[in-house]
């Protein structure tokens, strides 16, 4: 029988080659995700990540081979990598952002084995996304998951799901394996598919197949009879509202089994997915695609971010900003981001590695790898809805494109191809033409379907400590834009650049390092670019107001704050100055058609400068009724040290982590960017657990993070901040 086994716990690492007869005291012990160095969050040169390393891990079989095969499964590894099990190299695996495996079985030993890993972490130009300059670091180490895989001498290497017809009265399910048989004779296998419609009804069938010896074979079982008027209810559609999540198993029993030895199971969803000339749509109704760009990576740790903490950027796109769509810029993501993605109903344009360069035949080989590889480990996933064939803002390659398209239609013909050009008029091979439009405006589309996958950005890059005005017009030029993608025809929708802040290469970026292009700051803490995205929700969801305003005259020119703009999902919003009502507030439709919810303008509110003025109070009403309010200070010193995390509890597995959030703020909980405060940080906590990030902290923008990480040891994490003039502030974190 088929068998797992987590495979992140006491590994070796060192930051250097060293031979398999170095003792293990040169090493430290780590766990994985691990990134081959740590970083503070700005101010660092990408070549202090780009060397070789090496991981060892040293462990005896979890349990009895009893004829299995044994595989190593890696998620990822950055940039390329050399196994070696016992002694025996496996060749070079070149590509960090797609998964792969190897059969260690024949180079097994009884008692202690020893696995190395040889870590290249440099920008190699023959492999994606390098051979030119790139806009992102990758940095380095084994930076996702690796697992022990047992499997029986037949087993199944994948399994899809396939709905079909979901929105007609005839829906299908295609249950579709792919068997691998390592024996020396010809095999005559059965294979069991169903899946589980509810707790109290299965649907399924299986069919018998011959697998030649050292062979493979595909064997694909359709369900038909799962539209109303069966033997059982219908399966309900995965919506953004109701992500709905089915369970298919796959069983497979040969020669004299009494038992299925091998059992797959795969997650799945009915939807439908459909771009046409006048939009997207989702099971048949007409959504307007509203999202962001986002890279992998987080500050201090690259991208060795654990599970909680990639889950969590999928809840923060969704839920903090809105959006319906996220795209995996520039490359295939974590499966943990993915899974979320799948679980909350936020939809995902994926593509492969690149950056506007194409590199030779041998490059071109590994870009059609990793189609390969993107589609075979995430096409289960009803959350995508594109795959993205070509290397972003590329030049034309038609006979490249040729192939990368063909091979995406090969693999799944359910799901459209787009290829992210920079340019109209770019060759369009592709189903959907994905282009990023930096016009600060958009683009009358010269084809169809049409979608716009990148706006903004490099073209107006804003600091949470810039000037008022700027993090205003900020916030403007993406409501702007996305409201002419919703008032524009043929155009589906826009993807923003981008959701968060992210280190770059010193070609591009600021001073520092960092590419400060994100509606929110690289610890996915909110600029007032992330409010209008917040406002767009529906406010049966969650009710939204943001007032997108300092309240400080001295922060803007000429000491005038008008007019004020709130972002809101309110019908209206009433405003106060000192306790003295100011006005009623509509939406300004006329400025921003199309949106569902557009900014608020206050006007009127005779706060001047050199005259005394109070707090600034708004209001949000729906039917008439309060419903929010948000209450920003006249200018007062510094109030509050505020500390938060994001989680209560982790798991004590030496990986897990919580965000821990820090603002200096006003008496309402506002963070004051100007307040410069130096932030120090202590842990108490159980062994192991510890603090990962700049410590003590110079705080500008008033607002920054660390990460809490868990040890292997249980017990109560406190932390606990201060910085001078402030009252201290604590967290109480559980691990176990």
């Amino acid at each position: 029988m088929r068998a797992i086994f987590p495979f992140n716990d006491s590994w070796l690492y060192a930051p250097q080659v060293l031979a398999s007869d170095v003792a293990d005291s040169a090493f430290e012990v780590v766990t994985l995700p691990h990134s081959n160095k740590r970083f503070p969050y700005h101010n660092f040169d990408d070549r202090e990540y780009q060397f070789i390393s090496t991981y060892r891990k040293r462990f005896v079989l979890p349990e009895a081979r009893q004829g299995r095969r044994v595989f190593v499964d890696f998620d990822g590894v950055m940039l390329a990598a050399t196994v070696s099990i016992n002694g025996h190299a496996f060749p070079e695996h070149r590509g960090g952002f797609t998964p792969f495996s190897l059969d260690i079985t024949d180079y097994l030993r009884e008692g202690e084995n020893l696995l190395s890993v040889s870590v290249d972490s440099r920008e190699r130009a023959d492999i994606p996304p390098f051979g030119h300059t790139v806009d992102y670091l990758v940095f380095g180490g084994i930076y996702r998951d690796v697992r022990l895989r047992y499997v029986d001498p037949v087993y199944i290497e994948r399994a899809y799901a396939t709905p079909l017809d979901v929105l007609s009265k005839s829906l299908r399910l295609r249950l579709t394996a792919h068997l691998v048989n390592t024996q020396a004779q010809e095999v005559t296998v059965s294979l069991a598919a169903m899946f589980d419609v509810d707790e109290n009804n299965s649907v399924g069938d299986s069919v018998d197949v011959a697998i030649p010896a050292h062979g493979k074979a595909e064997v694909s079982i359709e369900l038909d009879d799962l539209s109303d008027g069966g033997a059982h209810p219908q399966p309900a559609l995965w919506t953004l509202d109701d992500p709905r999540l089915y369970t298919a198993t796959f069983s497979l029993d040969w020669g004299d089994a009494t038992d299925a030895y091998d059992r797959v199971q795969v997650r799945f969803g009915f939807r439908h997915a459909q771009f046409k000339d006048d939009g997207f749509y989702l099971n048949g109704q007409r959504l307007q695609l509203r999202g962001l760009n986002r890279h992998q990576t987080f500050p201090y740790i690259g991208a060795a971010a654990p599970a909680r903490l990639q889950r969590r950027d999928a809840d923060i796109v969704k839920y903090e900003l809105g959006c319906n769509i996220v795209r995996t810029s520039h490359y295939p993501q974590s499966p943990h981001f993915l899974n979320r993605c799948d679980e909350i109903g936020l939809l995902v344009f994926e593509e492969i590695p690149g950056w506007q360069h194409i590199g030779d035949a041998d490059w071109k080989a590994l870009s059609l790898r990793d189609v390969r590889a993107m589609i075979e480990r995430d096409y289960n996933h009803p959350a995508i809805i594109m795959w993205g064939v070509r290397i972003n803002e590329s030049w034309d390659d038609h006979d490249f494109y040729e192939q990368t398209n063909a091979l995406a239609r090969q693999l799944d013909p359910t799901r459209p191809t787009g290829g992210v050009r920079f340019f109209q008029g770019s060759e369009f091979l592709e189903d959907v033409y994905t282009l990023n439009d930096f016009s600060n405006d958009i683009q009358e589309p010269q084809v169809t379907p049409h979608l716009v996958t990148e706006f903004n950005g490099h073209m107006f890059p804003t600091k949470t400590w810039d000037n008022e005005e700027r993090r205003v017009e900020h916030a403007r030029r993406h409501a702007r834009i996305q409201a002419r993608a919703a008032s524009s025809g043929g155009v589906s929708g826009a993807i923003g650049w981008c959701a968060f802040d992210y280190n770059t290469h010193e070609e591009f970026g600021a001073g520092d390092r960092i590419c400060y292009h994100g509606v929110m700051d690289i610890w996915r803490l909110p600029k007032f670019a992330a409010f209008f995205y917040e406002s767009q929700q529906d406010a049966a969801q969650r009710v939204v107001l943001r007032v997108a305003s300092n309240w400080r005259l001295g922060d803007v020119s000429e000491g005038l704050i008008e007019p004020v703009y709130v972002f809101s999902n309110c019908e209206e919003v009433v405003a106060y100055v000192g306790g003295r009502k100011k006005g009623t507030f509509r939406p300004a439709h006329d400025l921003f058609p199309g949106l569902p919810h557009p900014p608020f303008r206050l006007h009127g509110l005779d706060a001047l400068l050199a005259h005394p003025y109070g707090d600034l109070r708004v209001v949000g009403l729906i039917g008439g009724q309060e419903v929010a309010e948000q209450i920003i200070s006249a200018p007062q010193p510094p109030k509050q040290l505020i500390l938060r995390a994001d989680d209560d509890a982790l798991l004590a597995d030496g990986a897990d982590m919580t965000r821990v959030a820090f603002l200096v703020a006003d008496a309402y909980g506002n963070p004051l960017p100007y307040a410069v405060k130096v932030v120090t940080l202590t842990l108490d906590g159980p062994q192991g657990a510890e603090l990962i990030g700049d410590n003590p902290f110079p705080l500008v923008g008033g607002q920054a993070a660390l990460y809490l990480r868990a040890g292997h040891t249980s017990g109560v994490a406190v932390v606990r901040a201060q910085a001078d003039r402030l009252p201290p502030a604590e967290i109480r974190v559980r691990i176990g």
